[in-house]
């Protein structure tokens, strides 16, 4: 979970805009809590953009219109039906909150992948193990320039991707950076993802056009 401080915002043609203090790691699509600004402009909103440039209202077709000699950092926009406010200093400063939950894969889901059954600790530790690697996974291909879904999977090789990343995660249970081993032989260390793990969430090129 991220918070921002809200320093400026505006209302126009029924599109919020709120600029933070620092730079809002966020897509559009996403989910955001505003708080502390208005009762016009609180509550649970889905980004529509994040303009770069002062907003200066909508055109006939719905087009966002924007002055681009003016640029104006670290803004988000999001629609409100509401009465035009002009830009203004938000005093005290409100906050935008961004969590990210991601939930492809489950406990039960690696268990069955990884060919066990746990029970009491163990399955609270698999818990743990789904919420880590699905996170991990996600911001990723977000990274990559994926906008992916929270709540459903992009495919099945997104999937069995986070699958096999989250049993490596479970299978180096008790180890600092490599995986758990009693042979007399040293294992060699764990350095970064696999290259089919890799593969299958797509995470091999550096960004996506």
């Amino acid at each position: 979970m991220a918070v921002y401080q809200i320093i400026f915002a505006q209302l126009l043609d029924n599109y919020a805009v709120v600029q933070t203090l620092t730079n809002p790691e966020i897509q559009a699509g996403e989910s955001i809590v505003v708080a502390s600004v208005s009762a016009t402009f609180n509550g649970t909103k889905t980004v529509y953009a994040m303009p770069q440039y002062e907003f200066i209202g909508v055109n006939t077709e719905g087009d966002l219109l924007f002055d681009y000699n003016v640029p104006i950092p670290n803004q988000v926009l999001y629609y409100v039906a509401g009465t035009d406010t002009d830009r203004y200093a938000v005093i005290p400063q409100g906050t935008l909150t961004h969590t990210q939950t991601c939930t492809w894969v489950t406990g039960p889901q690696i268990a069955t992948y990884l060919g066990i059954t746990t029970a009491g600790d163990e399955t609270a530790f698999l818990v743990q193990v789904a919420s880590a690697a699905n996170n991990f996974c996600y911001r990723r291909r977000q990274e990559s320039g994926y906008t992916d879904s929270l709540t459903t999977s992009p495919g099945g090789d997104i999937t069995l991707g986070t699958l096999m990343y989250g049993s490596a995660l479970y299978r180096q249970r008790g180890s600092v950076d490599q995986f758990a081993s009693f042979t007399d032989m040293a294992s060699a260390p764990t350095v970064g993802l696999s290259g089919i793990v890799k593969q299958l969430l797509g995470i091999s090129r550096p960004q996506v056009a």
